[in-house]
């Protein structure tokens, strides 16, 4: 007995969903400061049906677009740091370049076990300090090597998992140099900019990523971006942390249900096969 092939999605319907994928993950860039790819990843893989390799490196592609229309709006009130963008810089795109290695080695089944353990830090990192709504970047030696030990961690989770890394990156900038919560989004989003772009072009070189399909979610989140802007600059900081940590347990939960799906498809093809 042959095993079951899903039915394909009609080609208009996969459209509209890797559009809605799109216009979601770029509201997220501006409510959050995040890439968006904690959405863009699980979608690919239910929506286009990839493999969390390729569905990684295509959602770090849409990311590109992604932050960089989440860092204008930022910026256009101000919410920046250059100084800031600089330093994790140093770090995020070296941690880039070794997570996309990690990509292409790791085992399949190791990934969604990042992804969860990626999500329960970036949790308990939340609760390490109350967020601030004004507060103005001031940095000493310390704090500048904290903020490239940030980057390094953010862009090896770029590359391996396929999130922009602003899940580090905007916890890791309140907690080591203690900056506002709009300023630490708006600062993670103009990080995450090179850091995408060098994850991306390793993945082009290896032939792992559908670079359509990323620019046309990306495409999408230019809508939606400046409305998550507005909307984190109405809510208080700890709403917005609050909002923040809800949406990662449901995202985590979503991977972890998947990753159980997948393996109960694996084994029953496997016994079909034995069987045959």
């Amino acid at each position: 007995m042959s095993a079951r092939v899903p039915a394909a999605r009609p080609p208009a319907r996969v459209a509209l969903l890797v559009l809605a994928t799109g216009l979601a993950s770029g509201f997220l860039a501006g409510l959050f400061g995040v890439g968006g790819g904690l959405v863009i990843v699980p979608a690919l893989m239910s929506v286009l049906r990839m493999d969390q390799r390729r569905a990684a490196a295509t959602s770090l592609a849409a990311i590109v677009v992604t932050a960089a229309v989440g860092t204008v709006s930022y910026a256009q009130r101000g919410q920046v740091s250059l100084e800031a963008f600089a330093i994790v810089s140093v770090g995020s795109l070296a941690g880039a370049r070794l997570g996309t290695w990690l990509l292409r080695r790791l085992p399949r089944a190791v990934l969604p076990w990042v992804f969860v353990g990626f999500t329960l830090s970036v949790i308990i990192s939340q609760q390490l300090r109350s967020p601030v709504r004004e507060a103005a970047l001031v940095l000493d030696p310390v704090g500048a090597i904290g903020l490239v030990a940030v980057g390094l961690v953010a862009g090896i989770l770029a590359g391996l998992v396929g999130v922009g890394g602003g899940g580090v990156i905007v916890p890791g900038l309140q907690l080591v140099v203690g900056v506002g919560d709009l300023l630490a989004r708006g600062t993670s989003l103009l990080i995450m900019i090179p850091t995408a772009m060098v994850g991306t072009w390793s993945n082009l070189r290896h032939s792992v990523v559908d670079l359509r399909v990323g620019l046309l979610v990306g495409a999408a989140a230019v809508v939606s971006a400046p409305l998550g802007a507005r909307a984190a600059a109405a809510l208080s900081p700890t709403a917005g942390t609050v909002l923040f940590n809800i949406f990662l347990v449901c995202v985590m939960l979503t991977m972890l249900f998947k990753e159980r799906l997948r393996r109960q498809a694996d084994r029953a093809g496997g016994q079909e096969r034995g069987g045959a």
